[in-house]
């Protein structure tokens, strides 16, 4: 008896120092702790899920693997990424089909820097099981030219083929949405409307993407920045505003010193909000 006691409490002390070492917890909306499995059983049951990563975190690459895997199990599967830009969809698709190989698509193909140990790995499993995956996010330069030229007036000089890259003209357009005023205000004295607009332009063009491929018999998950999503707005927002009636979950990703409690700020942030300890190896 003594011997199995001993055992016992050596197991919970075990147990509770794995607990102290967690490198993430997952959140609700409302800072609740919640399992991965309760979440996953939330997430099958939506059509599109936004999942907003911190580009360089581990555990956000991690878990957007692992939902992948877990989701396909359930559901027909769809993916899109912000990281692979629209006027790379055909070249993607020859890669995914088989038509062309990995070195061909390597050339042919603009890639973020992280995309080898980072998105690579969701590729490849989209490869692996013919699943579609779509290249959602506007071609950078077009962001830029916005930017640049102070408004969307510049998008009307494009050509036909340019402009099947990006969300249809004219892009609706809400300055007061908090999170774009947010922006102005991080960047400071680099802050400016065009900026925002720029950003608006991403978050429409994804959002336009998504619903040009979604189909009701599958399900839609989306791999973007959490910017993009947080605080139901960005892309969510142009969804919203064009398929109200789609049932939508986003994620999102943030880091602490102590992910035991979720911080105050932090609250609302998403369906479900992916707590990171700040010390978790970043990937760039």
């Amino acid at each position: 008896m003594k011997s199995f006691l001993v055992l016992t409490i050596c197991l919970l002390g075990f147990h509770s120092l794995g607990q102290d070492k967690r490198a993430y917890r997952i959140y609700t909306s409302k800072g609740k702790v919640v399992s991965y499995h309760k979440m996953k059983k939330s997430l099958l049951k939506k059509d599109v899920v936004l999942f907003g990563e911190l580009h360089n975190n581990a555990i956000s690459h991690w878990l957007e693997l692992e939902l992948t895997k877990d989701l396909y199990l359930k559901n027909d599967l769809m993916l899109g990424a912000e990281m692979i830009e629209s006027d790379n969809q055909m070249v993607l698709n020859q890669y995914l089909s088989g038509k062309i190989d990995k070195k061909a698509f390597d050339t042919l193909a603009r890639f973020w820097p992280n995309y080898e140990t980072d998105y690579a790995p969701l590729v490849e499993y989209a490869r692996d099981k013919q699943l579609i995956f779509v290249a959602s996010n506007i071609p950078r330069r077009y962001a830029n030219k916005v930017y640049k030229s102070g408004g969307f007036e510049v998008l009307d000089s494009l050509s036909e083929e340019e402009i099947s890259w990006i969300a249809p003209l004219p892009i609706r357009f809400d300055s007061e949405l908090p999170q774009y005023k947010k922006i102005i205000h991080m960047m400071g004295e680099h802050g400016s409307p065009s900026l925002v607009m720029a950003q608006a332009l991403k978050d429409a063009t994804m959002a336009h993407f998504i619903l040009a491929h979604f189909k009701d018999e599958y399900q839609f998950l989306h791999f973007n920045g959490c910017f993009h999503s947080d605080y139901q707005e960005g892309i969510l927002w142009y969804l919203k505003q064009a398929r109200p009636d789609i049932k939508y979950a986003t994620i999102s990703t943030v880091t602490q010193p102590d992910i035991n409690r979720l911080e105050q700020d932090y609250l609302g942030k998403a369906d479900f909000i992916i707590c990171v300890d700040e010390d978790v190896t970043e990937t760039y």
